[in-house]
């Protein structure tokens, strides 16, 4: 199913993925309780080209992230069950995904600890949207990679992404320019789902056509190059997309 079709849930607690603009290139995951806050934020973010989800707490929010490709999260400190310095330990066990902490609580404490878990940043409520938007993009400046430094290895397939060229077990592969974009985006995303709907975008590429017929071919040519049969590397995950297998599964 295209994320851009998914509609607004009728019971709370559920995602909310809100559809937007092909030139929307980052996506940021909100975890906090307050649909109130969310929904001011999702109107500032979209205005200003950013592209957000909400996940209502915390096990949901650690579910949406397994299920989607995301930026950057907003992460709520005080919320009902898993509280958000559990859930950044766990987003921790897993990703150096980018993390800006929200509360509503002036304890040191809490900062202190959010920051020793590995929080990016930390911004404490009542805060305006502009100010977060304005640390949002600091701290994705200071997590970009610089691409022509930028290796990837998984499971025998080594990118350089300077070079514009990928090898399979040691082998030059020949890729097309499309089939190289797509393989970065899915190796920089290593173990999480990306839609096919977001696939091409992920890549740089929303200058093709999107449809699920182009991504499908383009991946399947990609698993011959790669020599990814039966497919080991590229998993397809029925009705939503594709992951990259972080090793050698």
């Amino acid at each position: 199913m295209s994320e851009n079709a998914w509609q607004p849930p009728d019971r709370p607690g559920q995602a909310v993925v809100r559809s937007a603009s092909s030139l929307m290139s980052v996506h940021v995951l909100v975890i906090d309780d307050d649909v109130r806050l969310f929904e001011v934020l999702d109107s500032y973010l979209t205005q200003n080209g950013v592209r957000s989800s909400h996940a209502a707490n915390g096990l949901l929010g650690l579910s949406v992230l397994e299920s989607g490709a995301f930026d950057a999260v907003l992460l709520d400190v005080m919320m009902p069950g898993l509280d958000g310095l559990s859930v950044l330990k766990k987003i921790r066990e897993k990703s150096r995904l980018p993390v800006i902490m929200l509360t509503a609580k002036g304890d040191e404490t809490d900062r202190v600890v959010g920051l020793e878990l590995g929080a990016d940043d930390y911004l404490g409520k009542p805060f305006s949207p502009r100010e977060l938007l304005a640390r949002l993009r600091a701290v994705l400046r200071r997590t970009e990679l610089d691409p022509s430094k930028e290796h990837l290895n998984v499971g025998g397939v080594s990118l350089d992404v300077g070079a514009r060229q990928v090898t399979v077990d040691g082998k030059i592969a020949d890729l097309t320019g499309i089939e190289f974009d797509l393989l970065l985006a899915l190796m920089r995303r290593a173990g999480r789902v990306v839609p096919r709907s977001s696939l091409l975008e992920h890549a740089g590429r929303s200058d093709v056509t999107v449809s699920d017929r182009t991504v499908d071919v383009h991946i399947s040519h990609l698993r011959k190059k790669l020599l990814d049969d039966p497919p080991r590397l590229i998993k397809t995950v029925r009705g939503v997309g594709y992951v990259m297998a972080k090793g050698s599964e």
